[in-house]
């Protein structure tokens, strides 16, 4: 090719038309950006929207914006990578995935990425400039080819892939670094890796994600979107050196990947030097002593400890001191100690913007968790949306970049991924940890509905809702089934007949294309799934449509306890005492002449769990007896209601689980109250936040003689299971959960006791206390029964009991 590059290839992007118009773009729910350049259609579905976005004239569609409930398509010329993305209801984001790609496939003609320095780091100069080239391949001339910036691009078809004009006089073109889409190779430890190796280093096929056989496991697809558990790809969800996979071999429960590092250069990162964002991984100052004043051990060096943590294996963490690094999505920063008797240590790096970090401890208020008003004075510990997703932490910018930061909001209380309300919306709402909704409302309600509800008596018949959806003016869940009488919205509008199209046209939503969804009249309905609830189009003719305030309807059921738990989490010694009687179906375990030595869980009126270690005193149910509706071991609370045992019944295979057959049912009441159990083998996801319960040795910690909590994440069995941790003990029928820089656990007299996750408005109880290697010992987590492994068990023996 001879100095001034000839265009003998225009580089067009072509966009595929399939029978889903939507193919090849990437959709995110609830955000939206703003454009210079748009256009405004009218459209009833995000296909028609796509075709005028293909078939876009007046620019470059790099993105639309589709709101189906005002039949709305915004075409844009932006999209997330050159806009900021901002948060707006009912609206659904589609960025041409082209566009988004920082790798090339084939010579890169079809390349629309952001790279604009050449391959010897020289910046590139734009496509229109004249200076200090005069270029003779320009937006003119090539007009289908996205040279509107300084993007590297392949224009002429060049045999090398992209380049671009450099701003360096001396020369005047040159290759940019691009990497390959189709080539498989991982930069740093591949945390990032989206390739589709699916064979291990020895030879073994891997483990689809969403399967649990043969081997159990805790990374499930869905809880954990952010870390894209495709297929059976190797993947690094962990912080291991590099990809791996669970493996379809019974005799090998996991392997790592041989995957080639990439030889283009890694993605940058922008150091903190003096402070940590999130959970510290861009950190790159010096501090390098531990909370306790330990003097941290070089990165490289294998003594006082050795370990796996190495320059080498994390190639871009920048191990090369001894100072405080996370290389690994740890907590925060952290370094193995010098001292040999302690492994490791967090460090004390400051956290940016006075934002709380992800391993910091939550005590939460004392009042209920409700909202008054908008909620934006919210301080309770709700990180769960209306859909069940998990939040994202404010100070993190992954999955979704934001600007809903402390040092943008100093007064909203922006701790870790807590719900809160800093920008006056409806209602508290949070960022997702799912990469195609961008935030929800969250799953919290109005202070006024919680105590409307909690008012009424429901204790004759405690789990059978008596009244249809149709007959009560009250939602379950999201309210699709939502069919009351409402037909006001939030501001107080009345709303139009779903059947009518004046003042507002519209044709999603009518009886006619949406028969089963009670759209008969004006009522406030839930259509089309929203999560925020049921909404309706209004009768003002400046508002199409709003949501309406139903509120939630009143349940007494299993694992939704009237007294709402404190739920305090995080690193607090010893945990804290809990409110009384708001961990309902914790029992309290006592020999016959009444002295507590083991907690159990309800799970049906005269049914318990507990662990079979408890009962290996006797084998026989009179040595026992059983206390319900107290807060204080002692007690003597007017509410205790205590029964002898009818049968003990000890799990299958020497499990250490068992159940407790009540001599006569419980009496269900806002004080006793069962646990949900789990479905059948489900795995609890690593990370879920979970919570113990008890009035076992406190070690100091203060709190005796009253039921204590406390919470703590799950930890998948592939790490509970390292050398340094539990070293292979733990079996698939049990599973791990503490802090692993301890301070917190189950200790002795809370065996048996429940460990119950909170998912979908409610507690299940989804393991058994069962044992550990001393009591809150770092890197030694407390090792419980897992439930899920025993539902039929338990199911059967109730019922042929």
């Amino acid at each position: 090719m001879d100095l001034y590059k000839a265009a003998f290839l225009l580089g067009a992007l072509v966009c595929t038309v399939s029978s889903n118009e939507v193919d090849g773009y990437v959709k995110t729910e609830g955000a939206w950006i703003l454009s210079l350049q748009k256009r405004v259609y009218s459209a009833n579905t995000a296909d028609e929207c796509a075709t005028r976005c293909n078939t876009e004239t007046s620019f470059t569609c790099r993105s639309f914006i589709f709101t189906e409930k005002d039949q709305e398509c915004r075409t844009a010329a932006a999209n997330s990578k050159s806009e900021t993305v901002l948060r707006r209801s009912s609206t659904v984001l589609y960025e041409k995935q082209v566009y988004l790609l920082e790798c090339v496939n084939g010579i890169g003609t079809d390349y629309r990425g952001t790279k604009s320095k050449s391959k010897s780091g020289k910046l590139c100069q734009r496509w229109e400039g004249k200076f200090p080239h005069r270029p003779n391949i320009t937006p003119q001339s090539h007009p289908l080819a996205d040279l509107e910036s300084n993007f590297c691009r392949n224009p002429d078809g060049d045999s090398g892939g992209p380049w671009c004009y450099t701003t360096d006089p001396n020369t005047r073109w040159e290759h940019c670094n691009v990497s390959s889409c189709t080539e498989e190779c991982i930069y740093c430890s591949g945390e990032k890796y989206r390739g589709k190796i699916s064979i291990t280093e020895n030879g073994f096929t891997c483990q689809r994600w969403d399967s649990q056989t043969p081997h159990n496991h805790g990374y499930n697809p869905s809880a954990l979107p952010e870390k894209f558990l495709e297929e059976n790809y190797c993947r690094n969800p962990d912080g291991d050196p590099r990809p791996w996979c669970f493996t379809t071999s019974e005799s090998k429960r996991w392997d790592f990947c041989s995957i080639p590092r990439c030889t283009a250069e890694p993605p940058t990162i922008v150091p903190e030097m003096s402070c940590a964002t999130g959970e510290g991984g861009a950190y790159r100052g010096t501090i390098a002593v531990t909370e306790s004043g330990k003097r941290c051990q070089s990165w490289s060096a294998q003594t006082p400890h050795k370990h796996n943590r190495t320059p080498e294996n994390y190639p871009c963490k920048d191990l090369d001191n001894n100072y405080c690094r996370n290389p690994d999505n740890e907590r925060m920063p952290w370094c193995y100690t010098t001292d040999p008797e302690t492994r490791w240590e967090y460090c004390r790096v400051p956290s940016c913007g006075n934002s709380s970090r992800p391993g910091d401890p939550v005590i939460p208020p004392e009042e209920e968790d409700c909202y008054e008003g908008n909620g934006s004075t919210y301080r309770g510990i709700t990180s769960e949306t209306v859909s069940g997703k998990k939040c994202q932490f404010w100070n993190s910018m992954f999955p979704h970049s934001h600007s809903k930061t402390t040092s943008n909001f100093p007064t909203a209380d922006l701790k870790r991924n807590l719900c809160r309300n800093p920008d006056e919306d409806r209602a508290p709402w949070c960022f997702t940890t799912d990469p195609s909704v961008r935030w929800e409302y969250c799953n919290v309600e109005k202070c006024s509905s919680v105590s409307s509800t909690q008012s009424t008596s429901m204790f004759d018949n405690p789990f059978v809702d008596t009244q249809t959806p149709e007959q009560q003016d009250c939602k379950i869940g999201i309210g699709e089934t939502y069919r009351g009488p409402t037909s006001i919205t939030l501001s107080g509008v009345t709303c139009q007949q779903w059947s009518s199209q004046s003042p507002h046209q519209h044709n999603s939503f009518t009886p006619q294309s949406h028969p089963d969804k009670g759209l008969e009249g004006n009522g406030c309905r839930n259509p089309d799934g929203d999560v925020n609830g049921p909404w309706c189009y209004t009768t003002d003719r400046n508002k199409k449509w709003e949501h309406c305030d139903i509120p939630d309807c009143a349940t007494l059921d299993c694992g939704s306890p009237v007294i709402k738990p404190k739920r305090c989490f995080g690193r607090i010694v010893g945990g804290c005492v809990s409110k009384a009687h708001s961990w309902p179906w914790q029992i309290s375990l006592r020999t016959d002449n009444g002295v507590h030595f083991c907690g159990g869980t309800l799970i049906h009126k005269q049914w318990v769990v507990t662990a079979a270690h408890c009962l290996e005193s006797s084998k026989r149910p009179s040595a026992y007896r059983v206390v319900l509706g107290i807060h204080t071991e002692r007690a003597a609370e007017a509410s205790k209601q205590e029964r002898r045992l009818e049968k003990l019944v000890l799990g299958p295979n020497g499990a250490d689980i068992a159940l407790l057959k009540l001599e006569r049912p419980a009496l269900l009441n806002d004080k006793v109250l069962p646990a949900c159990l789990p479905d059948k083998d489900y795995i609890v996801p690593s990370g879920t936040e979970c919570y113990v319960t008890g009035w076992g040795e406190t070690k100091g910690t203060g709190g005796d003689g009253v039921l204590k909590e406390a919470g703590f994440p799950v930890i998948e069995n592939k790490i509970c299971n390292r050398p340094s941790y539990l070293n292979n003990r733990v079996k698939d029928h049990e599973m791990c959960a503490g802090n692993i820089e301890g301070g917190t656990d189950s200790c002795q007299g809370d065996s048996g006791g429940p460990l119950v996750c909170y998912a979908q408005n409610s507690y299940i109880l989804q393991g058994v206390t069962s044992w550990g290697l001393g009591c809150a010992n770092a890197m030694k987590p407390g090792v419980y029964a897992r439930v899920s492994k025993f539902v039929d068990w338990i199911e059967r023996t109730i019922r042929t009991n």
